[in-house]
């Protein structure tokens, strides 16, 4: 009988804590095959750091996975980093090592070789320390696998936010609320939704100026660009509904009254899910042709290599990952 199709995890900066949480969820025991993109004498100082018993397998590819509790299959895409290797801090070598796991995981995902891919966390400075002018994971995806539509939603057990834009200075945002981007951001609300077995997803948006402007009180871009917005795709068929004030409706939705919520800006969306917790915290990427999720932190270089980084947010990302794909 054939062997189920691995999970991809991908390393991330090896400096950071990346390397620790991989080992603690395999050693804890994870709900499905998976292979590691990364570096298999990284992976190894950090299962002896944490004292864990594991073999650290290197294989060329994930068809080559065999799978089996104790066992972590390392496919390592890169030349070895060196062992002495500063941690804790950025370095070029750890950027540019980071990236390529991860463009060698999403190729194997496009090939059906992993039925998913879940990220440990990179650091964007490591990455521009190598040359690579990119502000993080989701537009790497989307570039690579030549997405055109594609969002940022992070997720807990209590509450779901999807961004309509992500990575930008606050001062660019109003210029970037359009028509279009509304109504991408509701459409990929919608169907991550059904991918988490929603049938019917209520979707709430959320206004850019405060009480979502008060009727053009505080500016117009409720008025005139989202709610027109939220009226097409109602139209379409789709349960959404707002503009609402942002200081009101994640409460709304954490309580139950929506399934999702639609977030203008970055720290709008974020914070919410944030404050909630990190430790249970995933970041999904929509749109892609393939499932991409990811812890809800970052390499944490204050405490890497200390033994010490919690593994709770990827393993609800590998569980994330499996309950959204067949």
């Amino acid at each position: 009988m054939r062997e189920p199709v691995p999970v991809g995890i991908t390393m991330g900066d090896a400096a950071g804590i990346g390397p620790e949480i991989i080992v603690k969820a395999c050693a804890q025991g994870l709900k499905a095959p998976a292979v590691v993109y990364g570096d298999a004498g990284a992976m190894r100082r950090a299962a002896a750091l944490l004292g864990a018993r594991l073999d650290i397998a290197e294989i060329v590819d994930a068809s080559q996975a065999q799978g089996g509790p104790g066992r972590i299959e390392v496919i390592s895409c890169t030349p070895p980093l060196p062992a002495d290797l500063p941690v804790g801090r950025a370095s070029a070598a750890a950027g540019q090592a980071a990236y390529d796991y991860l463009c060698a995981a999403i190729d194997e995902a496009q090939a059906g070789r992993i039925r998913a891919i879940v990220t440990a966390p990179l650091s964007k400075h490591s990455m521009h320390l190598a040359g690579i002018d990119q502000p993080g994971h989701t537009e790497i995806l989307a570039e690579r696998s030549h997405t055109a539509d594609f969002a940022m939603m992070l997720a807990n057990d209590e509450l779901r936010v999807l961004l309509v834009t992500i990575h930008m200075a606050l001062a660019d945002v109003p210029a970037a609320i359009t028509p279009q981007a509304e109504a991408r951001a509701i459409r990929l609300a919608d169907r991550a939704c059904r991918q988490m077995g929603i049938e019917r997803p209520r979707i709430a948006v959320a206004g850019l100026n405060p009480h979502a402007g008060e009727d053009g009180k505080f500016g117009r871009e409720d008025l005139d660009i989202i709610a027109p917005a939220i009226a097409q795709a109602h139209a379409d068929g789709l349960d959404a509904s707002g503009p609402w004030p942002g200081d009101t409706i994640f409460m709304r939705a954490r309580r139950g009254e929506f399934d999702i919520v639609v977030a203008q800006y970055h720290d709008q969306g974020l914070i919410p899910v944030k404050y909630l917790g990190v430790d249970q915290g995933v970041n999904v990427t929509v749109g892609l042709p393939f499932v991409r999720t990811s812890v809800d932190h970052g390499t944490a270089f204050d405490i890497a290599w200390k033994g010490v980084a919690d593994h709770a947010s990827l393993v609800a990302a590998f569980d994330l990952a499996l309950a959204m794909t067949p």
